[in-house]
Formats: C-alpha cells, structure tokens, sequence
C-alpha cells in the first residue's frame, strides 16, 4: 500500500497542530449560508498505452451534496485526484472559500497532507493490521493520545459502530467497513468530503441507512461533498445538485429531476435509463395544448445499452405503415420538419392486451410481443409496434395478462413520458 492511500483518508495534519484547532472552531462557528465554496477548473491530459484522456471542465460546489454522474472512463475518480492533490492538473485553479489549494498562475501547489480533503476510496484503504478504531485515529497523530481517543470514539458513535472498535476490517461486514472508512475521513474535521463510489457494493437498506447518518454529520459540518455513483437512485435519493461527465466535460448540471427526469441530451438520456431512444421528425404542433405531434423514424441506433429501433419486417394489424409511428410529446421550440430525438424510459410504458378505453394518456399503440426476458425480478419485453420498444413490467403482471412472444398487445405512454432532444 502506498504511504498516501492511508493518510489521504485523514487529508489534514497540518503543523501546528493548535492552529488547526483553531481553524475548525471558527469554521464549526461560520453560518451555513457564508461556508466556503469549492471552486475548481481543471485541465489534465493522461497518456496511457491504451488511449490519451482529457480532463477538462469547470464547477462550483456549495456546502451539501454535490454528485459527479457519469459512464465509467468519464473523468470522476481523476477529477476527485486532482482535488484530493494526488493529480496535479497541467492548468487550472482549486480552492475552497480563500484557501487555494492548486493555481498554476500563481505557482500554488498545497500538499495532500495541508489540504484538509476527507477521501473514501473504491477499496476503502483500510489498514488491515489496525483495529476500527486505530484506523480512524490514524490521521490525528498531531494529537494528545487522550484527544485522539476522544474525537474517534465520538465519530465512531456517530456512525453507530462504537461497539467495533477493537474489531479489524477483516471481522466485520461490508457495510461496517464502509462507517469506518467513512468514520476515519471525518474525524479530521475536513472541509472537503471526496466520496469514490463508497457505497456501490451495498445492499439498498445499508445504503440507506449509511447516507441518513452521512447526511446528519453533514447538516451539522456544512461542507461540500463530491459524491461519485454510476447510480440513479443514489442520485435521486441525495438529491441536490448532479454534475454529469463525458469524456472529461461537464456535459450537463443541475438539479437530479432537471437533467435526469428530462434529459437534453443523449448521452444524459442513457445515463438516465433511457432504454428507448428513437430518430423523430415534428409533424404538427399545438401551441394552445402545448404538444406536439412526432413522427419516429426508420432508424437503427447502435448505442451500447440502448434498445435498437429499426424498420418493422410487417406491420401488426390495425397499425399505421411499415416503420412508423407518431407520439404526442410536449411542446418544444421546434418548426414542423424539425428533426429530433425522443427518449422514453421502459418501465413509463403500460401493456394492455385489450383496447384501453378511458386514459388520460394520449398514446396508444398496437405492437406485438417480439421476446420476454426475466432480470432479476423484472420482465422485460420487446415489442414491435413497426419499431422495437422495450417495456419493463412485473412478474405478477405477465403472468395477469398472460404475455407471450406473439401476443398482440397495447402500448400506453403519456405524454410527458416522452423526454425530447435535439439531433
């Protein structure tokens, strides 16, 4: 293990160590309202045998919960380094509030160690060979032995596992591990909170559970916390603000329901579980409904983890011409003729194997079942409406409407289902 992989987890020994002290009483005193912003911009390119990669991006973030979302290769984990000072980036400016910790302008470059970073690494970096306590008291060696015992037991209470203190990571869960982790980044009162994926191998209760105590640290601390997750329901759940990455850019950012419950852009789409994405043109528009009429078109997309929409082979009966259909979307700045993109995700469609009579949804297509396959405790269906959409439902519900490869069935999507994007 690395000297810097136990001790970034602490982030802060500064000397002296009084000063310090007095630094983060002030700080524990300040309003929530005047704490200090991270503000970054960073520019870094990475040469490896496989590819070269650029970090290039700008942001702020206020005390609370920020999230970087985004596919794996993105750029989070090295934007995290370059906060952290475990990457240097070629060009840029990183502070928090008036502490600088990185300005190539002004030849500034603080040390891992001054920077006052928490980090929760993937792999947690926990020293095998220390106890749960021993871990967390491991960066408050500045400290009298009787202070370093009191501040660790206190996190270790807050996080709920003062009872495993003298236990070693090995002897404990999954979920334990990660409070101790968790437990040793705080305990050194840091004034930026880097989370790596900290809780991608939990179950959704201990998850819970973790981030309640996570958020009740934070409402009392008031710190910005970059939060890592390729999770949309981590992402909803913390709720505040979403940066979301592509190839080392900030491609969109805002609040989870802004840029994931609508997306305007494709890649966001199929970050956001957008399993449906289609080729569409605007066929006619109505401003007093504030709706539109599109028309999707023969098209075949290829991105990796998005149903494929091509040319039905025969149209089902009663259905309108070969490769086409037209869905009431809401209404966007767009001419007739405009061509755009529609994304739907597949559990925002309903199956009916009668006509539905009585809906307020506008959509109502006639299509076929293609294929059912099971995931876990979720079906999903392939069905042919002269495209192919993917629908997720229920085993109850499959087995209630007793779905089949080659069923007729009725496709209802709402409106406002149907997510736009240019093209």
């Amino acid at each position: 293990m690395d000297d810097w992989s136990g001790q970034i987890g602490e982030a802060q020994m500064p000397s002296p160590a009084n000063q310090q002290e007095d630094q983060q009483a002030r700080e524990r005193e300040t309003p929530p309202e005047t704490r200090p912003v991270l503000t970054a911009r960073i520019a870094k390119t990475l040469l490896s045998a496989e590819r070269e990669f650029s970090l290039d991006l700008e942001f702020a973030a206020t005390p609370g919960f920020t999230i970087l979302f985004g596919a794996s290769g993105a750029g989070k984990t090295t934007l995290l380094d370059c906060v952290a000072g475990l990457v240097t980036p070629d060009a840029g400016r990183i502070a928090i509030g008036e502490k600088i910790f990185f300005d190539v302008a002004g030849r500034i470059d603080v040390p891992v160690s001054r920077r006052g970073v928490g980090y929760v690494f993937q792999d947690l970096a926990l020293f095998p060979h220390l106890t749960a306590q021993q871990n967390v008291q491991y960066g408050l060696a500045y400290l009298p032995r009787t202070q370093r015992e009191e501040r660790a037991l206190a996190i270790l209470h807050a996080f709920h596992i003062e009872q495993l203190r003298r236990q070693r990571p090995a002897q404990i869960s999954g979920g334990e591990r990660q409070r101790v982790a968790l437990a040793r980044a705080l305990v050194t009162d840091p004034v930026v909170l880097l989370l790596d994926e900290p809780l991608a191998a939990l179950d959704t209760p201990t998850k819970s559970k973790i981030l309640d105590d996570l958020r009740r640290w934070n409402h009392e601390h008031q710190i910005p916390i970059l939060y890592v997750t390729h999770s949309r329901e981590e992402v909803f759940a913390l709720g505040e603000r979403v940066l979301v990455l592509d190839q080392g850019r900030i491609i969109a950012q805002g609040a989870p329901h802004e840029v994931l419950g609508a997306p305007r852009r494709e890649t966001v789409a199929q970050l956001a579980g957008f399993e449906n994405i289609f080729d569409a043109t605007v066929e006619s528009v109505h401003e007093d409904r504030g709706t539109m009429l599109c028309r999707i078109m023969p098209c075949r997309i290829t991105t990796c983890g998005i149903t494929t929409a091509a040319v039905a082979t025969s149209s089902p009966p009663g259905s309108e011409a070969v490769g086409t259909v037209s869905l009431e979307t809401p209404l966007v700045r767009a001419e007739i003729g405009s061509p755009l993109r529609i994304g739907i995700r597949a559990g925002d469609i309903l199956l009916a194997v009668a006509p539905p009579i009585g809906l307020s949804a506008r959509n109502l297509i006639l299509g076929q079942i293609v294929s059912l396959e099971r995931r876990d405790v979720i079906i999903s269906a392939k069905v042919d409406c002269g495209v192919e959409m993917e629908v997720h439902l229920t085993l109850a519900s499959r087995d209630a409407l007793q779905l089949a490869p080659g069923r007729d069935v009725w496709l209802v999507i709402k409106t406002h289902s149907c997510s736009l994007m240019p093209r």
